[in-house]
């Protein structure tokens, strides 16, 4: 225990509780004005969920927003008198033929609904909240209530839905709704309304996607007019967007659930309220802090604005097991981590992000399940009149001590002595945190006096509370981008969008193709004369899509179809393009659906780590990066603002060629070789196959480079699904590589090699003949290399071929004896290399008939050939064919193959509805 927890501002706490959250305060004895002029409303509810047969307290997650914790009202008071009449806006909504109360009744409070997400106009004349209604009973999951945007007018008194329809109402969960200055309403919700639709476009069934757990549907960014039409979706995260926040200069700053790849971030974004420039903003290396010197795990959710314009965040642990938060205050203008400001703030003061919202130690509120002077804070709402006070739904610290005659009594706090208060003592009573009681306070951090508002019962709290007064910082209006404004029509038009990397050799700010080879970085490799296109480290780019996985009613996705990890989920490849010689690339992309970037080297696999988060880009717009960077690096990455300058910075010369290259292409100042190019050939496409020309060469100064083609037409085989879709690329062009479409029948082509002349089969290659459980004379053998690539029934997972588990997951060494293969045994010996005999209960040893000692034996590890991490992860695999014994037993256009369905992580399917299951 943290012992100033105990004593900081105990003289305030005893001075200030005197009884069990009881009490009134005016200052200076004037009466507030915000008492008297302004409706207070708030959220009350049960600590449990009501109509279940087993108590289950309400719980709060970021990774599940629609769970309903039934047990919920909305109160509204005409002001802030803790005694002023209070009435429930929700008492009656759901309930028929039942008598309308003014006043909250327990009744009210166990009615089994949910209420959420409290958010008041600019000009605090009205105000939205979510609400769902009652369980349907014995109704499936998908038949149930949605949850439903409600919109309160204080001229008038109503209380209706935003969207009047019932049918359209249900069609997604809409959360956490706030006005934008247009008065239009941007929200959360699993609609997923273009989404659904681009799923038809690719030839997929249309449903609502799940998160990337599997677990519930994808909440993304909507906006709708303020009658409830023309809903848009402006966000396509894989996962869950959630929370947007309008800020005062008109932007959306909200959370983002950032799972790619197993990774379990909840990070701050920021984009226009059109969905443009949507990029990282803060968070992403600053998941465990240091706090009260304990270390958290925490995740920024619901971000607030206070008047100045201070971003501020109730920051929750995932190890707290209550309610409490702890009200901090980011610097996302300086900072886009906590210890890592941008690149244009370094030598700003603050060595930090993050600051505490109340400085003095009386207002420590922190996560620890501790008894702490402080209480538990669980929700706040800065009034929006720059008077420094705040609505506090605040547990006020009681506790609970047992008298020593198996009876408890409860105390505040501040009823107990110093002495008392002790950790010592606290122990040696038993003393220990009553339960939660969360009442609604109004706290001037100017004077730090703090008075009752609205008391609940025990067992019930205040979860959330608005003032219904209009703000002095009302957010500017960003219109959305048009055709000719901002965006291009040409690519709207198709649904695309483009992307502009500077240069993939930006890593961080750092030329990272600087070596001892190559001194001069970039200025070399980008000059013909110097540097040939097969010693540039970076050739190719590569676009993945993250296949949207549907929910369980509509196709149940055993594990067994993901493949050897479920980390990747199911990939797509969108295409390819070339890299300029300078790293720059820029291409046309789909737009409005989650892409992630790889860069290739010349045989077509992927350099470095994955990307780590999803991209998307609205039609129409183009995406500009800087470039890349590592996946440990701390460094400003993903926010263009807090980037370090690019490292390319173009043509030295407008109207000139570049160094030593080719008068075709003539750039402007400051223009990449992607742009120049993209000037005189026009935006480049993705294509199926990866494919190089040589552009840049002038060939009287150098030996032009030979064309490179590595194509699907090439092969033997089947090509990957959609592939030909790319003789007319359109936005909705998709490749899909299955296992067992795609990668088993390379090793079941016929390999066979004829003399030229006499046409003598010279050799047979085909790869199963040795690496098979039986030669070509069906006698048994042990596959070449432990490996048998059959397509037989795996014996380890009847949902796979012997050959996927044979080349992605370890296998033990056999042998074959009495012609028979078996796994080969050894026998194990102890860390002396003595021989383990096998021993009986009691220690002695167990003999054979012929009296000998048992040794303990065990099997020989042959550890798996691929990997999943990638092609490069593999290398042992594919020396083989390059340099190895295998040397040119498989072409280029099959080892591309077999690259990329490793880069993308080695599935079973990247097809959800391939299986019958």
């Amino acid at each position: 225990m943290n012992p100033k927890l105990w004593c900081s501002g105990f003289a305030l706490v005893a001075l200030l509780i005197t009884g069990c959250n009881d009490q009134t305060i005016q200052e200076n004895g004037q009466t507030d004005p915000v008492l008297v002029e302004y409706p207070v409303v708030y959220i009350e509810r049960s600590l449990n969920r009501v109509g279940e047969e087993e108590l289950t307290p309400v719980s709060f997650s970021a990774r599940n927003p629609a769970e309903f914790n039934a047990g919920a009202a909305l109160i509204i008071k005409n002001n802030a008198f803790a005694d002023s009449p209070k009435t429930s806006l929700t008492a009656n909504l759901f309930v028929v033929d039942s008598e309308t109360d003014s006043e909250v009744l327990s009744e009210d409070i166990a009615q089994a609904i949910d209420i959420r997400d409290l958010s008041v106009s600019a000009d605090g004349q009205s105000f939205l909240v979510s609400i769902r209604a009652p369980e349907i009973e014995d109704a499936d999951d998908d038949e149930q209530p949605k949850w439903n945007i409600w919109r309160y007018q204080q001229s008038d008194k109503s209380f209706l839905p935003v969207i009047s329809s019932e049918v359209i109402a249900e069609q997604g969960d809409d959360l956490m709704a706030s006005f934008l200055p247009d008065g239009r309403i941007i929200f959360a919700s699993t609609r997923q309304r273009l989404s659904r639709a681009i799923l038809l476009d690719e030839g997929k069934p249309q449903y609502t996607a799940t998160n990337e757990s599997g677990e519930d549907s994808a909440f993304n960014i909507h906006v709708m007019q303020a009658d409830g039409s023309d809903i848009q979706q402006v966000s396509f995260n894989m996962s869950n967007d959630i929370y947007p926040l309008v800020l005062q200069d008109g932007r959306i700053l909200y959370s983002r659930w950032d799972t790619m790849g197993g990774i379990n971030k909840i990070n701050l974004y920021r984009m226009n309220p059109d969905g443009t420039d949507n990029q990282l903003i803060y968070g992403w290396h600053s998941q465990r802090i240091t706090l009260d010197d304990e270390e958290y795990d925490i995740d920024y959710v619901k971000p607030q604005q206070m008047p100045n314009g201070d971003v501020l965040l109730l920051l929750t642990s995932e190890q707290s097991v209550g309610y409490q938060k702890r009200p901090v205050l980011i610097n996302i203008d300086q900072f886009i981590d906590n210890q890592q400001t941008l690149a244009s703030a370094a030598n700003i003061n603050e060595s930090n992000a993050q600051s505490d919202l109340f400085s003095d130690d009386f207002y420590n509120f922190n996560f620890l399940d501790e008894i702490n002077s402080a209480g538990r804070l669980s929700h706040l709402f800065p009034m929006p009149d720059n008077s420094n006070r705040f609505l506090l739904s605040w547990d006020l610290c009681r506790v609970t001590i047992n008298t020593g005659t198996n009876e408890e009594t409860i105390k505040s706090c501040g009823q107990l002595s110093p002495e008392e208060f002790s950790p010592e003592k606290l122990v040696e009573q038993g003393v220990e945190l009553a339960t939660p009681w969360y009442e609604l306070w109004l706290y001037n951090g100017n004077t730090h006096t703090q008075q009752i508002v609205a008391k609940t019962t025990e067992d019930n709290m205040i979860s959330e509370a608005i003032v219904m007064q209009a703000t002095n910082n009302a957010p500017a209006f960003i219109a959305d981008k048009t055709l000719g404004n901002g965006l291009i029509a040409e690519l709207a038009n198709e649904q695309a969008a483009a992307i502009h990397i500077r240069s993939v050799y930006d890593i961080d700010g750092s030329d990272s193709s600087i070596s001892n080879s190559n001194p001069q970085g970039i200025s070399a490799l980008r000059d013909p004369s110097i540097t040939r296109a097969e010693d540039l480290p970076a050739r190719f780019l590569r676009i993945v899509r993250g296949v949207p996985l549907p929910p369980r009613e509509v196709k149940r996705i055993p594990n067994t179809d993901f493949g050897r990890s479920r980390n990747q989920l199911m990939r797509e490849i969108v295409g390819y393009t070339p890299i300029q010689p300078d790293g720059s690339v820029k291409v046309k992309i789909p737009a409005n659906v989650p892409l992630a970037i790889s860069v290739l080297d010349g045989n077509g696999q992927r350099i470095g780590g994955r990307h780590r988060q999803w991209i998307s880009v609205k039609a129409g717009e183009t995406l500009e990066c800087n470039g890349c960077h590592t996946q440990q690096s701390e460094l400003p990455h993903g926010r263009i603002e807090a980037q370090a300058a690019s490292i390319n910075s173009g043509a030295a010369i407008g109207g000139s060629t570049y160094p030593n290259a080719s008068e075709n292409i003539i750039p402007q100042l400051g223009q990449t070789m992607a742009q120049a190019d993209e000037m005189v050939n026009g935006l480049a496409e993705l294509s199926a196959d990866i494919t190089y020309k040589d552009k840049w060469t002038n060939p009287d100064i150098s030996t032009p480079n030979p064309d490179l083609n590595y194509s699907y037409q090439e092969l033997s085989t089947a090509a990957p699904e959609g592939s030909n879709c790319f003789t007319s690329w359109n936005a909705y062009c998709r490749l899909q590589v299955n296992y067992v479409d795609h990668i088993q029948p390379l090793w079941l082509l016929t390999r066979q090699v004829f003399d030229d002349e006499s046409a003598e089969l010279l050799a047979d290659n085909t790869c199963t003949n040795c690496h098979g459980p039986v030669d070509i004379d069906n006698i048994a053998q042990v596959p070449a290399g432990q490996l048998d690539l059959t397509d037989s029934v795996s014996t380890d997972e009847t949902d796979h071929l012997t050959s996927y588990r044979e080349l992605l997951f370890n296998d033990a060494e056999q042998e074959v004896i009495e012609g028979i293969v078996i796994n080969k045994l050894i026998d194990v010996v102890d860390s002396n290399g003595n021989i383990v005999y096998e021993v009986d209960l009691e220690g002695e040893f167990i003999l054979d008939a012929e009296g000998n000692r048992i040794p303990v034996q065990t099997t020989i590890t042959v550890p798996a050939i691929l990997s999943t991490s990638g092609a490069r992860q593999s290398e042992r695999f594919f020396e083989l064919f390059k340099t190895g014994r295998h040397e040119n037993m498989l072409t280029v256009h099959e080892l591309k193959l077999l690259s990329e369905w490793l880069d993308i992580g080695g599935q079973y399917y990247n097809t959800p509805f391939y299986s019958q299951d």
